[in-house]
């Protein structure tokens, strides 16, 4: 199975994926960006974009990295990556249902002006413009496909520990030992 967190950049994902890894037993993280980094050391480059995601091998390679990754070490695969395009998404998880892999499928939300005060606030990566780029089409995302698609949790008021929990109760229990608030 995998346990994408969805969101935007900020959201939380990274952090809560690492908690709800140490709450699932026998449950790995796989970001999938590392794919996109590898992609970007193609030399000489591959077609410019502003964005990884938007070149076809990336969608392909994170749905067989994930599949192999699974037949490997079975268990859950608990994916943190932001996909705001509903075309992105749906080739993805069609490709993984195809392999008869099960997907649940989280957004971690909040508001526009929590989203702000975390970037802005941010000690470990500093303000980040390019994660302030994001929320509009993030917000865009959540109001026309991400929201009815996904499970939500909203983190306004939680810890990524309490949103970590959550996920996994919604996951129907899968084990969970306590997370320890960061």
């Amino acid at each position: 199975m995998i346990v994408w967190l969805n969101g935007t950049h900020g959201a939380g994902k990274t952090t809560t994926s690492a908690l709800v890894q140490e709450l699932i037993p026998g449950s790995r993280v796989f970001d999938a960006e590392k794919v996109g980094e590898t992609l970007t050391d193609v030399r000489p480059g591959l077609p410019e974009t502003d964005n990884f995601q938007h070149w076809p091998p990336w969608r392909t390679l994170v749905v067989e990295t994930a599949r192999r990754i699974l037949e490997y070490t079975g268990g859950v695969l608990v994916m943190p990556m932001t996909v705001l395009v509903e075309e992105y998404w749906r080739e993805i998880s069609t490709g993984l249902h195809d392999h008869g892999i099960p997907v649940r499928h989280f957004v971690l939300h909040a508001d526009q002006v929590t989203l702000r005060a975390r970037i802005d606030g941010d000690r470990i990566m500093g303000p980040s413009g390019f994660r302030r780029q994001h929320l509009e089409p993030y917000a865009q995302a959540f109001g026309s496909w991400l929201g009815e698609e996904a499970e939500v949790v909203d983190t306004t008021t939680l810890t990524p520990a309490e949103a970590a929990r959550q996920i996994v109760e919604m996951l129907g229990g899968g084990g969970a030992r306590p997370a320890s608030d960061p």
